[in-house]
């Protein structure tokens, strides 16, 4: 059989997916047909005619699509930063929307100065901010939660790829971010704080690729979205440095609410509401400061020094 033109096949893969409601069909056709060829989508154009086999398959993964199945478990990857990570079932998927918290972690440790810094991914699920996070930074010394075991074997899985491609091995541990007993030794001497936490309020209407793949313990936090964030404001406290700062991504209809939880404790000073591209409440800024006390003995300390 002849070949094919590449560009009559995209156009009917955006013809099935606009007909089956995915929100983007154009962006998610051209992006499939990148992937089954090994190219990026902007050098699609330099590709003018295709093998029939590789048609078939095409339509194969477009029909998977087209059930709403997401674009990244077709694929298998997903990016954050500079780093792609292998994502599939029982993994929630990294959002754009979660670049931005990394762009401000490396940009407050860019700042920040301090050699060798430690770093505390919370929900870290495929491990996504973690392992982009020591990527950019091979001097940090990052560690990263996650609760539920399949997550965290793909956490692990992309942790063991990363490591082998040379970035800094990150530290991983299962247990609840809501746990006040959890990592002890930590406390007092983090640095950042991420975190990308169970946030959407039960009930909410979600897209069928949201709300049948993603596991449901990653995305919901409670009636009011909070029931996760709440908690951990507390520890985040207790693990953070005075200097230290965290950033909370939350739903868009929480982020004064989110904001107040850290305001609320005097531990935490220059609260910073942060919107996302489109405008909306995405993640709040934290920054820990000493207290009276803390204040105080510091006084007490530098006093008795110059003495």
């Amino acid at each position: 059989m002849s070949r094919q033109p590449l560009r009559l096949a995209i156009i009917e893969a955006v013809s099935v997916l606009e007909e089956a409601g995915v929100p983007s069909p154009r962006v998610d056709a051209e992006l499939l047909a990148a992937h089954l060829l090994g190219i990026e989508r902007t050098r699609l154009g330099l590709v003018p005619l295709v093998d029939p086999a590789m048609v078939d398959a095409y339509r194969a993964m477009v029909a998977q699509r087209a059930k709403r199945i997401p674009l990244q478990y077709i694929t298998g990857t997903s990016p954050m930063g500079e780093i792609d990570l292998a994502v599939g079932p029982g993994v929630f998927v990294p959002r754009p929307e979660t670049e931005l918290v990394l762009g401000w972690a490396l940009a407050f440790l860019e700042g920040y100065g301090r050699h060798n810094p430690v770093v505390l991914d919370l929900c870290t699920g495929s491990g996504a901010l973690a392992l982009a996070i020591a990527h950019a930074r091979p001097d940090a010394v990052v560690h990263a939660v996650e609760l539920e075991p399949k997550a965290l074997a793909w956490a692990r899985s992309n942790a063991q790829t990363r490591a082998r491609e040379g970035d800094t091995p990150i530290v991983l541990h299962q247990g609840d971010v809501t746990d006040r007993t959890l990592l002890t030794a930590l406390e007092g001497t983090v640095d950042v704080v991420v975190a990308n936490p169970p946030y959407i309020p039960e009930g909410a209407v979600l897209e069928p690729e949201v709300a049948d793949h993603d596991p449901h313990s990653a995305l919901f936090g409670g009636p009011d979205g909070l029931s996760v964030i709440r908690p951990m404001v507390s520890n985040i406290a207790r693990w953070l440095r005075i200097g230290g700062a965290a950033a909370v991504e939350h739903d868009d209809t929480n982020g004064a609410q989110v904001a107040e939880l850290f305001a609320q404790r005097r531990v935490f000073g220059d609260v910073t509401e942060h919107p996302d591209l489109a405008g909306r409440p995405r993640f709040v800024v934290a920054r820990r400061v000493p207290t009276d006390i803390e204040a105080h003995r510091a006084r007490s300390v530098r006093s008795t020094t110059a003495e």
